[in-house]
């Protein structure tokens, strides 16, 4: 996925300011390049410095120059404001300084206006972009953090027709309909949503592909069974949604053997934000892409919790991959407390009953994700599910606590436990448990607390493979 590199190119995007700036970090194409930039009062203006650090660390992967990619700028609010055309600088000190001199309009926010002066003003010939006949790519950058105040769609599908190649960048509670209105298809690659302004950094990476000309390494015998995708040094082999990569590096498995019942507990509380809890449905949606969902395959459940607990779905409502995935879309975020413990107790109780669908003699198996220190306690109710021999995984985000997690997570950690420092970082994350899980749902006796007749075997049986496990790990030390 394209998170796995965002934390080493933020590092190179970084370093690239500090070098010298006559120095490119690629080839780059030629390109009419146009930033259309958000410059309305919902800014604040340390965020509005984030933006122009943005867009002064992405135009270093540009060569600029009558002959090379030629930029301009607007910023719009209530009116557009032209600050540099495709004709006024020849060269990227003169474009970083313009940009540092920019000031913040602070007024209401008419993209769709913004998008009209670009289509019949900005990418004119008038203006500085280059001959249509000479086929040099047009682009225009939208970065927007609100809903806008006029209508776009319409205006938009216009300027893409027109030739212009556009990507559209949302920040904080920007409607994804909105982006996707505005930006080319496939919009995977040209609409992209961070949470905060701090985060708009992360796409740098996103972008260094697409505006440098770099070898294409997958055109050797690559032998990747679904797609390549070619890299700064060499390639990487990827597989279509709802399959794995395999441990050869280049085949592709579909998550098949590994049939379980699993129920996600979902943090949805107020320190999550709404954009964040949308990147949480989408790393749900990812689990359940690798998962064999079907009347005799895995079942799903999921559960949401505040300062309550809410069923969103049982075990047994949904038999298709697409069922679960709508009713995950579906999910309205909480925004309270964080109760992580009632969850736990919730699933325990609950969540893993014949009445919600769970089935006998399959691995039961949850994962957890919360993105701080519960206010009640965890341990207790993740201690039961875990000896009544429910599989444990926990997903940490930002401000949780190790020490929580440690106690949420089955053992060994390493197999169960995941931590992010950030929501942006999830997409490495999620992949490692995608494949954890795929690969770890062997099946094991099961004891269940409900069970008025609990067989003393069935405990005898769940102590040896505990044993097992800790012989083993002694071994290994």
């Amino acid at each position: 996925m394209r998170f796995l590199a965002f934390g080493f190119f933020c590092l190179l995007c970084c370093n690239a300011v500090q070098l010298d700036k006559r120095q490119n970090p690629c080839k780059a194409v030629p390109l009419d390049f146009y930033f259309v930039i958000d410059s309305s009062r919902s800014i604040r203006p340390n965020d509005y410095e984030k933006v122009k650090t943005f867009i002064i660390n992405l135009i270093q992967f540009l060569k600029i120059g009558p002959d090379a990619t030629r930029v301009g700028l607007l910023q719009y609010g209530s009116v557009v404001q032209p600050e540099f055309s495709l004709k006024t600088y020849n060269n990227k000190a003169e474009v970083e300084q313009a940009v540092r001199n920019m000031e913040h309009l602070a007024t209401g926010t008419m993209t769709g206006l913004a998008i009209q002066y670009t289509m019949e003003t900005a990418f004119t010939e008038e203006e500085g972009a280059r001959p249509a006949n000479l086929h040099i790519p047009r682009i225009a950058m939208i970065v927007t953090d609100g809903r806008p105040q006029d209508t776009v769609e319409e205006v938009a599908a216009q300027a893409r027709q027109a030739g212009i190649q556009i990507f559209a960048i949302g920040v904080g509670r920007v409607d994804m309909n909105t982006l996707k209105a505005i930006g080319s298809e496939p919009h995977s690659e040209h609409v992209h949503l961070v949470a905060n302004f701090s985060q708009i950094e992360t796409l740098i990476s996103v972008f260094q592909s697409k505006l440098c000309g770099e070898t294409d390494h997958c055109t050797v015998d690559h032998r990747c069974e679904h797609q390549c995708v070619s890299t700064t040094d060499s390639y990487i082999c990827r597989c279509f949604e709802g399959f794995l990569l395999a441990e050869d590096g280049k085949s592709c498995k579909k998550c098949g053997d590994g049939v379980m019942d699993l129920v996600f507990v979902i943090d949805g509380s107020k320190s999550l934000g709404p954009t964040n809890f949308e990147l949480v449905k989408q790393f749900v949606n990812g689990i359940v892409d690798s998962l064999d969902i079907s009347k005799k395959g895995t079942h799903v459940g999921l559960l949401q919790y505040s300062t309550k607990v809410r069923t969103e779905f049982t075990l047994g409502q949904y038999t298709t991959a697409q069922g679960v995935k709508q009713a995950v879309s579906r999910m309205q975020y909480m925004g309270r407390g964080s109760m992580t413990g009632s969850a736990l107790r919730h699933m325990f109780e609950f969540s893993f009953s014949a009445k919600e669908g769970a089935r006998p003699n399959i691995p039961r198996v949850s994962v957890v994700f919360t993105d701080g220190r519960s206010q009640d306690d965890v341990s207790e109710w993740a201690t039961k599910a875990k000896n009544s021999g429910i599989t444990m995984y926990v997903l940490g985000i930002g401000k949780a606590i190790e020490q929580e997690l440690r106690e949420i997570a089955s053992e060994p950690d390493e197999k169960h436990l995941y931590y992010a420092e950030d929501f942006e970082k999830m997409g490495e994350i999620t992949k490692k448990l995608k494949s954890r899980i795929c690969t770890g749902t062997q099946l094991t006796p099961l004891c269940f607390h409900w069970d008025p007749h609990l067989s003393l075997t069935c405990l005898l049986e769940a102590m040896s493979k505990k044993l097992e496990t800790l012989e083993s790990q002694l071994v290994h030390k």
